[in-house]
């Protein structure tokens, strides 16, 4: 007998597998979903784990057969690649000279994919994503994927009994690439910003209760995770929030961002409060050793790039690192920057740096012809760019203490200003088409 929950997921993922063919955007959300709560790990899972179904790669190719088959129907905006397109396609590209011309990656990705092979992947994803979801209604169906996951995950997080804790912290909940307490930290973290938004969007008191429940949880997860970069990474999303919010919000956003931190202190235990006390030391005082190896891995990182300008190659920092601090061999740089300049090389961090920049620019574009449209219109797209902004902020501040330059949540996150934009242009198109019915 099946419970109610594994009945739910697999009638779930049959409807996203098969509805995807006719509905692209169904197999978008299911490929999310699975991502962010790691299905497969789940114990509501378990009755269907002999069938030996891969449920990501079978979602993603329902949603290439979907994307092919209803490409008459898609809509890209005004052009079919966007310049931060492309600059991911370039490093792609960097990603895989530097994997034939650097020397052999060993030993850690026997059994994994390679980094290389598995961006590969995920930039297949993020174009599908980018040139499905470009309207109003299916980016916030995106974004109630991200906040239900959310939800999913700090339910399950609240539940788990102490005893499953390691050293005091939450570990193994995320999905796949985020299941370390610092990456669900920063992805849980993430999430708040487009939570707050989908709050101020909402007209329904259901889905406002909703909200406020999805925000409890995913705050109290940050702290069970007592994590510092996550921590930075919101104080810098909030101080963002204050200068960035739309002028007719700013009221409530102020008064979410005093609520949050309310809450955020009144979740908090003692054991969060003293991790986070040693952020910052006076002059005197000495770090913590986790902080001090960090800046003795960051260090070594720079004498690479001096050492090799072109990169190590993608991969090859654990096998390269003990060359430089022997008593560290093995061990990541905690640096999302540092292991992308270190394995990539300065062309490939500038063009890592130049996604991120034309990602903003894309949002700032935004404001530039949202005035052409409606009011309502005009305060949704406003909402949702201030959302992503927020949510971008927040990941990038995480990457400066972990690494996830090869971590598909960064790019997810970082390829929203592309369907934002499309869904812009594709606004302002029907709007155009609305007033000239108008005219006729």
């Amino acid at each position: 007998m099946l419970s109610i929950k594994s009945l739910a997921f697999i009638s779930i993922f049959l409807t996203c597998t098969a509805g995807a063919i006719f509905l692209p955007h169904l197999g978008i959300y299911g490929y999310l979903a699975d991502y962010c709560i790691g299905t497969a790990d789940q114990w509501w899972e378990a009755p269907f784990s002999g069938l030996g179904i891969r449920y990501s790669f079978t979602l993603a190719l329902a949603t290439i057969g979907g994307f092919v088959l209803q490409k008459h129907k898609l809509r890209f905006g005004f052009s079919i690649i966007t310049i931060q397109e492309v600059c991911c396609l370039l490093f792609l590209s960097l990603m895989w000279m530097s994997y034939f011309g650097s020397a052999e990656t060993m030993g850690r990705y026997t059994t994994t994919d390679h980094p290389t092979v598995k961006f590969t992947k995920i930039v297949l994803f993020v174009l599908l994503m980018t040139h499905i979801i470009t309207d109003r209604k299916k980016l916030s169906g995106l974004l109630w994927v991200f906040i239900l996951c959310a939800l999913s995950l700090g339910i399950k997080s609240w539940e788990l009994p102490r005893r499953a804790y390691v050293s005091g912290r939450l570990e193994g909940i995320g999905g796949a690439d985020f299941a370390e307490a610092n990456f669900f930290a920063a992805f849980m973290a993430a999430m708040l910003p487009l939570i707050g938004v989908q709050l101020l969007r909402s007209k329904n008191w259901a889905l406002r209760i909703l909200c406020i429940i999805s925000a409890a949880f995913t705050a109290n997860t940050v702290v069970l995770c007592r994590s510092r970069g996550a921590l930075v990474g919101i104080i810098m999303g909030g101080m963002s929030a204050v200068v960035m919010a739309p002028k007719q919000f700013r009221k409530k956003i102020a008064l979410g961002l005093i609520l949050g931190a309310m809450g955020g202190l009144y979740v908090a235990d003692q054991q969060f409060l003293e991790r986070i006390s040693t952020i910052i030391v006076s002059e005197g005082e000495e770090r913590d050793a986790s902080a001090e190896n960090r800046f003795l891995l960051w260090a070594a990182g720079v004498r690479m790039v001096i050492d090799q300008p072109l990169g190590i190659g993608v991969g090859n920092w654990y096998q390269t690192i003990g060359s430089y601090l022997p008593e560290h061999a093995g061990l990541d740089s905690h640096n999302t920057y540092v292991k992308c300049i270190a394995e990539m090389g300065v062309l490939g961090f500038l063009v890592f740096t130049f996604v991120i920049f034309f990602g903003l620019i894309e949002i700032r574009r935004l404001n530039r012809y949202i005035d052409y449209l409606p009011f309502d219109i005009y305060n949704d797209l406003k909402l949702l760019a201030f959302g992503i902004s927020i949510t971008i902020v927040i990941i990038l501040t995480c990457g400066l203490t972990i690494t996830m330059i090869y971590t598909e949540t960064v790019w997810i996150l970082l390829m929203l200003p592309v369907c934002l934009r499309r869904t812009l242009e594709n606004a302002l198109l029907d709007h155009k088409k609305s007033n000239q019915n108008d005219e006729i």
